[in-house]
C-alpha cells in the first residue's frame, strides 16, 4: 500500500480544460450520516429516458485528489473523461460518464488500517452515487464500466476483486494490483495498459498481475508500450479498438441491487 499511496499519481501540470469541465455537471452527494462526495457527471446529448445508457465510472490519479470538484480533470487525468465525452465517441457510443473526486485524506479501493477488509470511505460513497444515478436516469445495469489511471487504476483492481459481478468491463492503466486476488477477476473482461519505462509504477506490477490472472484461468488483454513512461494512458486512449471493445461488453444478467454492499 505504501507504493500505491506514494507513487501512483498523474502529474497535474497542465491547466484544466474549461470547456471539458463545463460539459460535466458539478454535483454533491451526501449519505445518511452527512458524508459528502464531490463528483461531476456527463450526460449524453439528446438523452432519451426511453433508452438504456451505459455508465462509465472513471477513477482519477492521485494528483486529482482534492476538494474543489475540478482537479480530477487536471493534467493527465483529463485524458479519460475527454475521450468518453468527445462528440465522436458520443455519436457512436452515447454514455454517461461519472468522475468523482477523492479527497487528499483518502484513496480509492481498500479500507483503513482499522477496517482493511472494507472499501475506503470514498469508494463506498462513489458506489452509493452509482446506485443513486441508476434511480435518477435510464441506465443499463448490465453496462457499468470501470476505468482508472495510476492510483485510480489501483482502485479498479481493488473494486473488481471486491465486486466481480458488478462491472461489465474494466480498464486499469499504469497501476498496481493484488496478485493474491487474481482468481476473483478471471471472468471479467479486462484490458490493462502500461509503459515499460514507467518510473512511478514499475511495469512488473502489470506483468505479474496479468500473469496471475491468466494462470488462474482468466483471459485479460494486456498492452505494453515500449519506451513509454507513466503517461501510457495517452496511447491507451488512442487505441482504435478501445471504445468498440469496451462498449461491446455486457453482463449476462443485471447485478443484484445490493451487490456493492454485500460482495467481499
Amino acid at each position: 500500500m505504501l507504493v500505491v499511496c506514494a507513487a501512483l499519481q498523474v502529474r497535474a501540470t497542465e491547466a484544466i480544460d474549461a470547456g471539458l469541465l463545463k460539459s460535466f455537471e458539478a454535483r454533491t452527494n451526501r449519505d445518511g450520516s452527512g458524508k459528502a462526495l464531490l463528483y461531476r457527471l456527463f450526460k449524453p446529448p439528446n438523452y432519451d429516458a426511453a433508452q438504456k445508457y451505459p455508465l462509465v465510472l472513471i477513477l482519477h490519479g492521485a494528483a486529482g485528489a482534492g476538494a474543489d470538484n475540478q482537479k480530477q480533470f487536471a493534467g493527465g487525468n483529463r485524458v479519460p473523461p475527454a475521450f468518453f465525452a468527445a462528440a465522436t465517441n458520443q455519436a457512436r457510443h452515447p454514455c454517461f460518464v461519472l468522475m468523482p473526486q477523492c479527497p487528499r485524506s483518502d484513496h480509492w479501493g481498500g479500507g483503513s488500517l482499522l477496517h482493511p477488509g472494507e472499501p475506503s470511505e470514498t469508494t463506498r460513497l462513489t458506489l452509493a452515487v452509482v446506485e443513486s444515478l441508476q434511480r435518477e436516469f435510464s441506465l443499463d445495469p448490465r453496462r457499468l464500466y470501470l476505468v482508472g489511471v495510476s492510483m485510480g487504476g489501483g482502485g479498479v483492481w481493488d473494486l473488481i476483486a471486491r465486486y466481480p459481478k458488478m462491472f461489465a468491463a474494466a480498464i486499469p492503466i499504469c497501476a498496481v494490483g493484488d496478485t493474491d486476488k487474481a482468481k476473483l477477476v478471471t471472468k471479467i473482461p479486462i484490458w490493462c495498459f502500461h509503459g515499460d519505462h514507467d518510473q512511478l509504477v514499475d511495469v512488473d506490477y502489470a506483468r505479474t498481475m496479468i500473469a496471475a490472472i491468466r494462470k488462474a484461468g482468466g483471459n485479460p488483454r494486456y498492452t505494453e508500450y515500449p519506451g513509454v513512461g507513466h503517461n501510457s494512458y495517452v496511447k491507451a486512449f488512442a487505441e482504435s479498438e478501445l471504445a468498440p471493445w469496451l462498449f461491446s461488453q455486457k453482463l449476462p444478467t443485471p447485478p443484484a441491487p445490493a451487490e456493492h454492499r454485500t460482495a467481499k
